[in-house]
């Protein structure tokens, strides 16, 4: 069993339905609104609510940011890697090469589903487990977004481009600005570790090396920031892409189609 906390988490799971519960327990001094949405949620879902001191809650969560609720659930089952080849085209994949802190890989996440992305692609060994400090700094998006845990990622981007789906790496060697690239065909961005950036192999095999470029005297963004500004712009470019599709089909003139990046 697993540990989950937070209103956010707990109540986004609940409402997923991506975990399995086995009961949650609440502050018993606590008495708000925000609580007993979380409680009448746990009803709904015929989950046992159990109160309990703060002190026994910031036991169990090994934290005293719970925020008055901590659920004991089943372990996140994860997907296949070919589980996110289903859906509609275009794709956009977020692969993650090594990312090792669960506060950026819970941030990843939150801006993995806000801004529209199809799936995530983890590895099993050296990288930040899907724990319960991950998914409380992704503000329970965690229980959203689709995620397929791979053991070897060179091959699972390789199986990636199989399926035309193209891969583009974050390194600030990149040689195209991450707003030069069109990004409104299949696509897995690629992000490395943090402070080290991609592995090797992992670099070689991206079809396409992105930079931001930095107007400041710092070199580069966190991981976590630098996934947010290009999966906006992915998300950006494709709905305007959309909004194309839908004024040629009204028979207004699209904009003129930008060549040579991605294609």
């Amino acid at each position: 069993m697993e540990i989950l906390y937070g209103l956010h988490p707990v109540e986004e799971a609940l409402r997923s339905g991506t975990r399995k519960f086995d009961h949650v327990c609440v502050a018993r001094e606590r008495h708000d609104p925000r609580l007993q949405r979380v409680i009448d949620a746990c009803r709904e879902n015929g989950v046992r609510v159990r109160p309990e001191s703060r002190d026994e809650l910031t036991r169990l969560a090994k934290t005293a940011g719970h925020q008055g609720v901590v659920a004991i659930v089943r372990g996140r089952e994860f997907l296949e890697l070919e589980d996110l080849f289903e859906g509609p085209e275009p794709r956009l994949l977020l692969a993650l090469d090594g990312v090792e802190d669960p506060q950026n890989l819970g941030a990843l996440l939150r801006t993995a589903d806000a801004s529209g992305v199809d799936g995530v692609v983890v590895t099993e060994r050296r990288a930040a487990p899907l724990s319960a400090v991950a998914v409380k700094a992704s503000a329970g998006a965690a229980e959203h977004v689709r995620i397929a845990r791979v053991v070897n990622l060179v091959r699972a981007l390789e199986q990636l481009k199989e399926r035309n789906i193209w891969c583009v790496g974050l390194d600030e060697r990149g040689s195209l600005s991450y707003d030069e690239y069109d990004f409104t065909s299949n696509t897995v961005i690629v992000l490395g570790r943090e402070g080290e950036g991609l592995h090797e192999l992992v670099r070689q095999s991206c079809d396409h090396l992105l930079r931001i470029p930095m107007a400041g005297q710092v070199a580069s963004l966190n991981v976590s920031a630098a996934g947010a500004v290009v999966m906006f712009e992915a998300a950006r470019q494709r709905r305007a892409g959309l909004s194309e599709v839908r004024g040629a089909e009204k028979g207004e003139s699209p904009r003129k189609e930008r060549k040579g990046l991605g294609s």
